[in-house]
């Protein structure tokens, strides 16, 4: 059986990851893109499934695992009665498709046992094996092809490679595993010391550009390193998670596929990559988000692939048993065909913002954005599956209907603040941004809850209404907010934690069974407290929720509050994304929610900063200390 969600850590190049658990195995991999078929698929099943083992004999080890500081380079030691060993994995950064995996001997002499079983096609292909004339293993099944190469004698072992080896201190043995299409020649090879020095300063030099001067600059660093790894480097698009159906709920059908890019998470990404230090990334971004959405805007979608593909059906893998059992597996996302109204206001907003920022944008980018609004202008008014993809039937959900009148908002500014372009209708925006206001404050709020609620009609709460001050919809002390706020704590809280909204209800979004409770709905929550001063309580409630996050500072899309254990898909990017958010609004005056809501017609609304140090907002840029060069070249 796979390992708790918690007990794995991500290794990636810039093209896809591989999680690799406590054990050492490999039990997710796919090459050679985010969303191709996995060829180590033991996560969503078996061993029979395919993963690579590398670890001590012995199986009781001790073991201890981080990454190398600044650096997406993974070192694990295991410690036996004989000795202790080091084991480093990294993929090489934007070189190929490989997987690399050093053994240090540190101390003693240590057994170890390498086990390898490459499943193409999610598990189902086992693949020819040979050896090359070089003698390297060679395993192909129809387009895929992997090639391990190692110095270590290999044997077979049933439909499985494995290799059983002694390391002593001061010895090092490699193994690297390279993926290329099985028509072509093999893989070239790579040299595994000399590129671990490269891709370990790769990731360095990437890293020390990161904002510092908060309370949590470590795991700040580490959001956006894991960030940076789930960005697909060829078109710049940034998937939701490595992963498919990794459960909501253990046991349970609510399983999808997030190896996709969501609209949804657009502007809260841009602000997080452009505020944490890294302009060329929210850069890539915007570009993908425009060339994503170009085309008849009756057709665009809420999620795209990672290279802007359209067609994402939803296919069941009935031969995986699926993670604890949870199935069915999913691969493809149906919620690809649902009209959702936010992700207009969310493509407005994050065009807005890259501008503010300094990235201007050209004419076609704009023609595009004309094009979007007069459609929006037909059908804001309908009801539509809301933020959370809902399966229950489509709703007048509240969050929709503001990120409808954001996108409005957002063309209007842009055209006050200088940015004027031909064929702008700001007067008829300016009517309908109007018209839209007064139906959210008349038909989403409820008087005797005191609270806006999850559509018009309803009693029922939802944390997207958390973003009304931040969207600058109505200010954050505005009572309406305020009182949705307290609501949202009363009702959804969980042990600390707040739901999107109350599962119990199956009405709601059409599926059976429970879900744990979703991590960036209470970081949002931390955000209202912030801009209403309540700093004690926003600075528990981060605490709470970085202590969320695994050893390696990794985190997932929920928690379940009964289990005390992470679930869904690992790690999640909005997760990551809304935990840099939170930590940039406790420490700076002029945080991303408040950049987010400043200038908007009904006011901003955040008293600012609960913490600034010396350097508090500001990016500095760090020399990696002598010593520390030095150990990474005697490493290499």
């Amino acid at each position: 059986m796979a390992g708790r969600i918690e007990d794995y850590a991500l290794v990636g190049d810039g093209r896809t990851a591989a999680l690799i658990g406590r054990d050492g195995s490999v039990d997710w991999l796919c090459w050679p893109r985010f969303d191709s078929a996995a060829c180590f698929a033991a996560l969503l099943g078996t061993e029979d499934h395919g993963f690579w083992k590398l670890g001590p004999a012995d199986p009781a080890a001790k073991t201890s695992r981080q990454y190398r500081t600044g650096s997406l380079v993974l070192e694990t030691e295991h410690e036996t009665e004989a000795g202790c060993v080091r084991v480093t994995d990294y993929m090489p950064a934007n070189d190929g498709s490989h997987l690399v995996r050093i053994v240090e001997g540190l101390r003693g002499d240590v057994a170890m046992r390498m086990h390898l079983a490459v499943r193409f096609d999610y598990g189902l292909a086992v693949p020819w094996v040979s050896h090359n004339e070089l003698g390297d293993l060679r395993a192909i099944s129809g387009p895929h092809k992997v090639v391990l190469r190692t110095l270590v004698p290999l044997h077979g072992e049933g439909q499985t490679t494995a290799a059983d080896f002694t390391v002593a201190a001061g010895e090092s043995v490699a193994f690297t595993l390279s993926y290329g299409p099985s028509h072509e020649d093999d893989p070239p090879p790579v040299q595994p010391r000399k590129v671990l020095f490269e891709t370990d300063r790769h990731w360095r030099d990437w890293s020390n550009r990161c904002a510092r001067g908060t309370p949590w600059d470590a795991i700040l660093q580490r959001s956006l390193l894991t960030l940076k790894a789930l960005i697909y480097h060829p078109t710049g698009g940034i998937v939701a998670a490595p992963t498919t159906s990794l459960p909501e709920d253990l046991g349970g059908v609510r399983n999808w596929d997030y190896r996709f890019c969501w609209l949804r998470d657009s502007t809260f990404t841009l602000i997080a990559m452009m505020d944490g230090g890294y302009l060329d990334e929210a850069r890539a971004w915007r570009d993908w988000l425009v060339r994503a959405v170009a085309g008849n805007p009756e057709q665009a979608h809420i999620l795209y692939g990672i290279a802007g593909e359209r067609m994402l059906p939803e296919i069941e893998l009935d031969w995986l048993p699926g993670y604890e059992n949870s199935k069915p597996v999913r691969i493809g996302n149906a919620a690809v065909e649902q009209f959702q109204l936010d992700v207009y206001g969310e493509i407005f907003d994050a065009l807005y913002q890259a501008r503010q920022r300094g990235l201007l944008g050209d004419a076609d980018g704009w023609r595009v954005g004309l094009a979007l609004l007069r459609h929006l202008e037909k059908v804001w008014s309908t009801p539509d599956e809301g933020i959370w993809e809902v399966r229950g039937g489509r709703r007048h959900f509240v969050h929709s209907k503001v990120m409808a009148w954001v996108a409005f908002d957002r063309a209007i500014r842009s055209q006050e603040e200088g940015e004027t372009r031909p064929g702008a209708p700001v007067e008829r925006w300016r009517e309908i941004r109007d018209q839209i206001h007064a139906e959210v404050c008349e038909k989403g709020f409820d008087t005797e809850l005191n609270s806006f609620v999850q559509s018009y009609g309803s009693k029922r709460l939802d944390a997207s209404l958390l973003l009304i001050a931040h969207m600058g919809f109505l200010p954050q002390h505005d009572p309406r907010v305020v009182g949705t706020v307290e609501a949202i704590g009363r009702t959804l809280m969980r042990d600390g934690f707040v739901l999107r909204y109350d599962t119990e209800d199956q009405t709601t979004d059409g599926l059976p069974g429970d879900e744990g409770a979703f991590l960036p709905c209470s970081f949002w929550y931390a955000d209202n407290l912030i801009g209403l001063g309540r700093c004690e309580e926003a600075r528990a409630l981060i605490e709470k929720l970085i202590g969320v996050c695994n050893d390696v500072g990794l985190v997932s899309e929920e928690y379940d509050v009964k289990a005390k254990r992470l679930v869904g898909n690992f790690p999640q990017a909005f997760s990551h994304v809304t935990l840099v958010n939170t930590i940039l609004n406790y420490s700076r005056a002029n945080g991303p929610a408040r950049e987010r809501s400043a200038g908007a017609e009904d006011g901003t609304g955040s008293e600012g900063a609960c913490f600034q140090g010396d350097e508090a907002g500001e990016a500095k840029v760090d020399q990696i200390k002598v010593d520390e060069i030095k150990a990474v070249e005697m490493s290499a």
